[in-house]
């Protein structure tokens, strides 16, 4: 509420005009912008004031003030009417006299109504000054449900993560400490202190400091030695996590961001998270020889901690590239090697992490013969290269239509590895494709001279002399853009855009300002901040996230092609 331009009940309507909810304020806020003070708690019908002097820890309880009353009057009769919409037995009451209902009535029926979606409560206040948070914490305990609402988590066993959804059985794991323990590492930190830190959900069961617990990802087992209930950058060690806790733990060796901590009697697999791949790199060097370690120590841990920042060495030009989701991800990973780990570095410019596809067919047929003194090498395969024509399949999709034995068994899944290695580095500009089908039709094989390693090399040689007359195309990625102009800017900012080749999605308007949408190529957009400042005078602000990969015009792909050549 202490923004700029702050507006509670606007928001409140908002929500229910963009996202289609039922927004009621259970608070109303006391002031706005600077002059924002406290809040007025709609429900005990009470004013709450926050102290400046010690940053919001302390409040007073106070009168409502002379000039809300009737506002106040207002929307608490909203409040009360829409609880007794949804709560048939408080209506008759409603009826009779809106002000015999009692708080308790009022917050088990607010309580029923959030858990079932049909009231989303509304609350002000202000993280910076942290007015208004003790209150939405009570909030938060009072209104939504916790773990004991739900029935369980489910999850599946290992042996079934193999097979499709509709094949795998559920299993079910209640939120009680009597069940078998089940948890979710959902972030990996580093503790100047302490070491590396695991975030958990504990979901079911308990998990005591020093005992051992199942990794479903890598199958190993990890000690937990110490457990810590962390308190912002604040650690208390505590002697055990039960069901429905969030802690840290510490004496692992391999966690990784979404994996599944179990029993080991008890092995499960909870949904696990998926994360988007870098769309944008920077090369990157120490300022000073001697930092080359911290550097390496550095960049080894952000990596750890955060699962869409990669770090790799260019074979060719022996250059650390960093890749991220966009140009601030990686300001921020540069200003954190400074800070934290003290490492200056020199950036180059940024690259955008094209991708490749093909958009026809061919049927290749590649035999590699080798003969040197002693056993040779030899394979044949004839293989069909073809689009991936379903959108949702990603990476290699391989047919074996092999009849006969043509190709001895065991050699299969080593075509089948030729070609996922090389899919790697497209036959344009070297970039990743995306997608395609092989299906290997027919071969044939030597007694003495075939082995596994023959069949791999002969696929990679089938893939870079097939690909390229399966028409291959050069894919760049779609940023969803989001901007927030004054009406006076809008048509320079959608000018710049359309420069930027952008594709307008939509137009809105939103506190007075104009919100465009639009889809725009990353490649497009580096600097793209400073110029918005530029054209608005620092009054527009926006915002980017990856949407998807789109076939790159002409003059961009033949660009491209040409430097990677050069």
């Amino acid at each position: 509420m202490d923004r700029q331009g702050s507006n509670f009940l606007a928001v409140c309507q908002q929500v229910k005009d963009m996202l289609k909810s039922n927004a009621v304020a259970i608070t109303l806020p006391i002031g706005e912008e600077n002059d924002f003070k406290g809040v007025v708690d709609l429900v005990k019908n009470q004013a709450i004031v926050w102290h400046d002097a010690t940053q919001g820890a302390t409040f007073d309880i106070v009168d409502i003030p002379a000039d809300m009353i009737d506002e106040v009057k207002h929307y608490r009769s909203i409040l009360i009417e829409e609880i007794a919409t949804y709560d048939e037995n408080l209506l008759d009451k409603y009826m009779e006299d809106e002000n015999s209902i009692t708080e308790e009535e009022i917050n088990n029926a607010l309580r029923a109504a959030t858990m079932d979606m049909a009231i989303i409560p509304m609350i002000a206040g202000s993280s910076f000054k942290n007015k208004g948070v003790q209150f939405m914490l009570d909030a938060v305990c009072k209104y939504l449900p916790s773990p004991m609402d739900k029935e369980g988590i489910s999850g599946i066993h290992p042996d079934d993560a193999e097979l499709l959804e509709e094949d795998q059985t559920q299993i079910l794991r209640k939120p009680d400490v009597k069940e078998p323990f089940a948890a979710l590492a959902f972030k990996i930190a580093t503790d100047p202190f302490v070491g590396r830190l695991c975030f958990v959900r504990a979901y079911s069961g308990k998990l005591e400091a020093g005992s051992y617990v199942l990794n479903t990802r890598s199958d190993n087992k990890e000690r937990i030695s110490r457990i810590f209930q962390m308190h912002a950058n604040k650690q208390n060690q505590i002697p055990e996590l039960g069901a429905g806790d969030i802690g840290a733990v510490v004496g692992f060796k391999d966690i990784k961001t979404g994996d599944t901590l179990c029993a080991e009697n008890a092995p499960i697999i909870l949904e696990s998270m998926d994360f988007p791949d870098p769309v944008i790199g920077l090369a990157i060097e120490p300022k000073t020889q001697a930092d080359t370690d911290r550097l390496s120590i550095g960049l080894s841990k952000l990596s750890e901690e955060d699962p869409t920042f990669r770090v790799n060495t260019d074979e060719e030009t022996g250059q650390t590239i960093i890749s991220g989701m966009g140009e601030l991800h990686l300001e921020i990973i540069i200003d954190r090697l400074k800070r934290e780990f003290k490492v200056e570095v020199n950036q180059g410019a940024p690259q955008v992490a094209y991708r490749e596809a093909i958009t026809g067919a061919t049927e290749h047929r590649e035999v590699y013969k080798k003969q040197s003194g002693g056993r040779g090498k030899f394979a044949d395969i004839y293989v069909k290269i073809s689009a991936q024509t379903n959108e949702e399949k990603t990476g290699l999709e391989f047919i074996n239509s092999i009849k006969g034995g043509n190709i001895p068994r065991e050699f299969i899944p080593s075509v089948e590895k030729g070609f996922k290695d090389s899919m790697k580095n497209g036959v344009l500009a070297g970039f990743p494709i995306e997608a395609m089908v092989v299906e290997l039709i027919d071969g044939s094989y030597h007694n003495v001279d075939s082995d596994s390693l023959s069949f791999e090399l002969c696929a990679k040689m089938a893939y870079r002399a097939a690909l390229k007359a399966c028409s291959p195309i050069l894919l760049e990625p779609i940023m969803k853009l989001e901007v927030v102009t004054p009406e006076e800017n809008m048509g320079d900012v959608v000018g710049d855009l359309n420069r930027r080749r952008g594709m307008m999605k939509g137009m809105d308007d939103r506190n007075g300002a104009k919100v465009l949408k639009a889809d725009v190529p990353l490649s497009e957009m580096f600097g793209y901040v400073t110029q918005l400042r530029t054209i608005t005078s620092g009054r527009a602000s926006s915002s980017m996230e990856f949407s998807h990969y789109a076939e790159a015009p002409r003059n961009i792909s033949d660009d491209v092609v040409a430097k990677s050549k050069g």
